[in-house]
């Protein structure tokens, strides 16, 4: 019996960490940054239309133009990407998941995507690394830009 009793124990030990482990990942990795570009001093309220409820299909909307500032950018970690607007009317889309050791991007910063994990930096305009350890640019992704509307493609 005492053998049973202590293999039981290890079960329901294993059981709620592992349910554990699996609420933090969750937690870190939901939701849509909206950081944006700015200078010291200046507050950036959100902008973003991303849907909160999971990735968009191919051809869905993501953001609207309006909501991806020029010189800056959003993050849309649901989706596992990142829309930059290097130059006014210029939209460019990159994988928000860092080539580094793969966590997803925080935000943009400035003319920078930064990644939270070990601070690897990679441009707005071309995706590619401004400072390391991350050695590979971001990949580029497909979107569509109709309208106003900023699409997956």
């Amino acid at each position: 019996m005492g053998e049973d009793l202590h293999q039981s124990r290890r079960a329901v030990f294993a059981s709620v960490g592992a349910g554990g482990l699996a609420l933090a990942i969750t937690a870190c990795g939901s939701g849509t940054d909206t950081t944006t570009a700015g200078t010291a001093g200046e507050s950036s309220a959100p902008q973003s239309s991303a849907p909160e409820s999971g990735a968009p299909q191919a051809g869905g909307a993501l953001a609207k133009t309006a909501d991806i500032p020029v010189g800056g950018g959003t993050v849309f970690k649901d989706q596992k990407v990142v829309v930059t607007q290097p130059t006014e009317g210029e939209f460019k889309a990159f994988s928000a998941v860092c080539t580094h050791k793969g966590c997803v991007v925080g935000s943009v910063e400035g003319d920078a995507i930064v990644c939270p994990c070990h601070n690897s930096k990679f441009g707005i305009a071309d995706g590619a690394v401004s400072a390391g350890p991350a050695e590979k640019p971001l990949p580029a992704q497909e979107i569509k830009v109709e309208g106003d509307q900023i699409m997956l493609a």
